[in-house]
């Protein structure tokens, strides 16, 4: 029967110099990314026997933020937790162990190679011996007899010469042989010394976690340790699906949501249970403060000079904006990204809280530490898009078509990029805003063909009016027409628009036949929109134009506002 482990911080239960070590190692279980930063969930399993231990687990990445570090389990007994420490520590590579066997490898390889260079000298040695005899047979013809030695016959000088030659040659080729086979094996040891000189053990930086125990009786224990990471991130991503349907079908529009999940935290998510969540703990914990605003009379002297900037100090307070950079350039190494697609996708479950809505991915899930872009599937949603044609023909003579939607209760939808598609046709990409359920947005699909826009300027006149006061006035005179090609009705919408004045002195006046439905359309001035309905085949025209009016002394000039 397991017992949980709540984590309370027990003074009484000091761990002496006598409480045993217990090394631990953990894997990691679970992740939840944030927007900015993930928490990691990592399980253990430990036996302890009675009595006080002190639980080491050195596993833990180095930027494991260590004010984030929570403790808990489950025991077979009873099991008090006393105090959770942290420090940083340099452990061996995780995969070290390969790395020895491949160095033992290499190690045995060049032992080899030595042996077989000896080997070559010996020969070597040898071959000189005889060569150094052979020498000394091709001198006894210079050597004078023995005094009062008898006659003797003498040999066939040349036969001799003949085969000391012979063999003198064969002995100088086996060392010349020998020499190039001793290079050849000096040259595979250097290689291999190398190699080995890459495989030396090295280390890396870890944060190890030590938890004080008391164990009533032997046990073993699970044991849970979660904290959070800075680098990392979610981001989400979207495809927008509009099937335009027909005359007797109505429109629907298929928004699937994704994610994209990076990760540079120094330990490889490998197959995790991930989720992600739209809570933001870097985010802040507190709104900003405001001081005191002041208005006074500026002083009639001039303000002192600026004071020279000081040298830098020696010490923290010089390394202090050298740490903040570097936070700031890890945050940006953070978003550099790869695209790594997942092979099949499935829908996340969704948990609505009160301050923030998680995702479970469903399955399990790789990412890598290296930046690498991972996909994920959040979920789809089936829409009831409503149909719009809008045109701005003073730009271009098209139309484009939009679908509005209304977002379905649940989870907000997140800022990030869509990828549009009409009819099963990529038309390109667009951006979503922070959008609440409830909340309406459109969505531009691209030109809408079967729609006609004509644009044309019928009146452009200048002249002088008045006597005594004489003023210009400029008049321009337009008009659009529009016909709807579809088997259907649709709505459309015309903008345009006429100058706005900066000064009081000229006058713009709206003229021409048709009135627009709206002015000043989302609060840009001088914006007009005139709203329809058009049936198959109808045509709509529309007749506007403006008239400026300035005293005549003044000179006017048409520009682009803010």
């Amino acid at each position: 029967m397991h017992a949980l482990i709540t984590l309370c911080l027990l003074p009484a239960i000091a761990v002496g110099a006598h409480a045993a070590e217990v090394k631990g190692t953990s894997r990691i279980e679970a992740v939840t990314v944030y927007p900015s930063g993930a928490e990691i969930t990592r399980v253990g399993k430990v036996k302890v026997e009675r009595g006080e231990h002190m639980l080491l687990f050195a596993d833990l990445p180095a930027n494991a933020v260590s004010s984030s570090i929570r403790v808990e389990g489950k025991a077979t007994g009873k099991l008090e937790i006393g105090s959770v420490d942290t420090r940083s520590v340099s452990v061996p590579r995780a995969d070290d162990a390969v790395a020895a066997t491949e160095r033992r490898r290499v190690e045995d390889a060049i032992e080899k190679l030595k042996d077989d260079k000896s080997a070559l000298q010996a020969s070597i040695t040898a071959a000189e011996t005889q060569k150094r005899l052979i020498d000394n047979l091709a001198q006894l013809p210079t050597r004078p007899a023995p005094a009062n030695s008898a006659a003797a016959q003498q040999p066939d000088w040349g036969q001799l010469f003949g085969l000391i030659g012979e063999r003198a040659a064969e002995v100088q080729k086996t060392i010349l042989d020998t020499q190039v086979k001793m290079r050849e094996v000096d040259r595979q040891v250097r290689d291999l010394e190398g190699k080995l000189a890459s495989l030396a053990p090295t280390r890396q930086a870890r944060t190890e976690v030590k938890v004080s125990v008391n164990a009533g009786a032997p046990l073993e224990a699970d044991i849970v340790i979660r904290y959070q990471v800075r680098s990392a991130s979610w981001t989400p991503f979207y495809d927008a699906r509009l099937r335009t349907g027909t005359k007797a079908q109505a429109s629907k529009l298929q928004l699937v949501r994704r994610a994209s999940i990076q990760q540079r935290t120094g330990e490889v998510w490998d197959n995790v249970a991930l989720a992600l969540s739209t809570a933001r703990p870097a985010a802040g914990t507190s709104a900003p403060l405001l001081s005191a605003m002041i208005v006074d009379y500026e002083s009639d002297t001039p303000p002192p000079p600026p004071a020279p900037r000081a040298a830098p100090m020696s010490g923290g307070l010089r390394n202090a904006p050298q740490a903040a950079r570097s936070v700031n350039d890890d945050e940006r190494a953070d978003r550099v990204a790869a695209e790594v697609v997942a092979a099949g996708e499935t829908r996340a479950k969704v948990e609505v809280q009160a301050f923030q809505a998680i995702y479970a991915i469903a399955g399990r899930v790789t990412v890598p530490e290296t930046g690498e872009t991972k996909r994920v599937q959040i979920d789809e949603m089936e829409l009831d898009p409503a149909l719009a044609v809008r045109a701005v023909p003073k730009r271009e003579q098209k139309a484009y078509l939009y679908a509005k939607i209304t977002v379905a209760r649940g989870t907000p939808l997140l800022p990030g990029q869509v990828s549009l598609f009409r009819d099963t046709t990529f038309v390109g990409n667009g951006n979503l805003p922070l959008l609440a359920p409830g909340e309406e947005h459109e969505l531009g699909f691209g030109v809408d063909d079967a729609i006609r826009v004509r644009y044309a300027v019928t009146e452009e006149k200048r002249g002088e009016t008045g006597i005594i006061t004489s003023a210009k006035t400029d008049s321009r005179s337009y008009r659009i027409t529009v016909k709807n090609l579809h088997e259907r009705a649709i709505p459309l919408t015309v903008l345009d628009q006429i100058p706005v004045s900066q000064n009081a002195d000229i006058k713009v006046e709206l003229t021409g036949k048709t009135a627009p439905s709206r002015r000043d359309v989302d609060e840009k001035r001088g914006v007009l929109a005139w709203d329809a309905t058009l049936a198959p085949d109808e045509e709509r025209v529309v007749e506007f134009g403006y008239r400026t009016t300035w005293p005549a002394a003044k000179k006017v000039t048409y520009g682009q506002g803010s």
